[in-house]
């Protein structure tokens, strides 16, 4: 099993030029198969988590090849509906593929998502929403056998929450249906946005991505295009905390930095110095860090949950007390266990986290349970004093590519073991 073994207490200083975004990646390969034509995806992340995506194309007939970011996408041999139970277990992202089958070949048939356990993320929503549209469901025998034997029909549809999975499958399967389709209460995430523009781009009619009502009217048919992934701003928040904690600085090559500004004032809060312009942002951490207050988790344009874990390693470090409220997932603090382990002082009580900040961590031995807690370990390690070891890395394979290569570049003492 491979780890990273960390030597901490050295800055993270210099600059770099930030991933393209795991979440905006996914649900494009995943239109891949909805549009005709070859799909050409530049900026693409190399991650396990793109190559599980990857795999499921090519399962589905598609000719898919790479070529550094690039990766091209070739659907019109496409004819399988089906994908394995293990290859939707894969990442939890695998169930973004039902809109597009559906909207593709009026069928689909898929299991339960599987990666990360940070707590139930129901595909009620999605199932439901595609049912408004006219698809036929069976859940029985642990499958989800999908039909559409009148085909997709625009609707209404209102969201109890404005889930990013199921609008992004939402606006797949309603692209080619017939008449309009509303979406209310629809996430606002920069992937959204991202995805509708990319569909715009390959015929789709799409008005109001990155709005709370989004509105689709169906056309007969999509051309593939080629396509630019935006950054990921979570990797950019990750490499942002390892500075703050290490007393650092750094600079992040970043367009759109905009979509950085719901993290803002917690890091400014803490003590750094941020200066965001039109080519990315800067960050200059203080001596040590004082406390972040209160982060509450949100749907865009909030807190990012994605965040919250390295956030919480930033207030483990600073001087006072800080709180987290998670109300996103319920298991996303696994990682406290930890981050205790590294001397950390953490109380949790179902999704709000009290955190007493002391002056230094110790290196340990600890396990990434999930991507996300996971990233948030390796910022641990870099400020605590000694050496720590993180097991489990392949969670933070999923959504960082080559991250001790970035962060040795930035000053960094980590190794990968295998």
């Amino acid at each position: 099993m491979a780890c990273f073994v960390i030597n901490g207490q050295n800055k993270i200083e210099g600059e770099m030029t930030v991933q393209g975004a795991k979440n905006g990646a996914l649900p494009l390969l995943a239109a891949s198969v909805l549009v005709r034509g070859k799909t050409v995806l530049s900026g693409c992340p190399q991650l396990t988590d793109i190559t599980a995506a990857a795999n499921i194309l090519t399962y589905l007939g598609c000719k898919v090849s790479a070529c550094g970011d690039v990766m091209s996408i070739d659907s019109e041999s496409a004819s399988g509906f089906a994908v394995t139970d293990s290859l939707m277990h894969e990442m939890r992202s695998s169930i973004v593929f039902l809109g597009a089958l559906l909207g593709r070949f009026g069928k689909a048939e898929l299991t339960a998502p599987g990666g990360c356990e940070i707590g139930l993320r129901p595909i009620d929503l999605h199932l439901d929403a595609m049912r408004t549209l006219g698809a036929v469901i069976d859940e029985t025998g642990g499958r989800l056998i999908c039909s559409c034997p009148d085909g997709l029909k625009g609707a209404r549809i209102t969201l109890s929450f404005p889930s990013v999975g199921a609008t992004e499958n939402i606006l797949l399967a309603a692209c080619t249906a017939k008449g309009e389709t509303i979406i209310v209460n629809a996430a606002r995430e920069p992937e959204i946005k991202e995805l509708a523009g990319f569909l715009n781009s390959c015929g789709a009619d799409i008005k109001g991505a990155g709005e709370s009502i989004i509105r689709i009217n169906g056309v007969k048919k999509l051309t593939a295009c080629e396509h630019r992934i935006g950054q990921d701003r979570i990797a950019a928040v990750t490499y942002m905390a390892a500075a703050a904690v290490t007393g650092g600085s750094i600079r992040l090559h970043f367009k759109n930095s905009e979509m950085l500004m719901p993290v803002a004032e917690p890091f400014e809060k803490s003590g750094c110095r941020i200066i965001q312009d039109e080519n990315g942002v800067w960050l200059k951490a203080p001596e040590r860090l004082k406390k972040l207050g209160m982060i509450r988790t949100m749907p865009y344009p909030g807190f990012p949950t994605d965040s919250q874990a390295d956030l919480a390693v930033m207030a483990s470090v600073a001087r006072g007390t800080s709180t987290v409220v998670e109300n996103i997932f319920e298991n996303r603090f696994k990682y406290v266990g930890e981050l205790r382990r590294m001397g950390a002082q953490i109380r949790t009580e179902n999704r709000v986290a009290v955190i007493e900040g002391v002056r230094k961590l110790n290196g340990a031995k600890v396990v990434s349970h999930d991507l996300r807690g996971g990233s948030a370990l390796v910022v641990a390690a870099l400020c605590a004093e000694g050496t720590t070891i993180v097991y489990g890395i392949h969670h933070i394979d999923r959504g960082y590519e080559k991250i001790e290569t970035q962060l040795n570049g930035l000053g960094a003492e980590i190794f990968r073991k295998e």
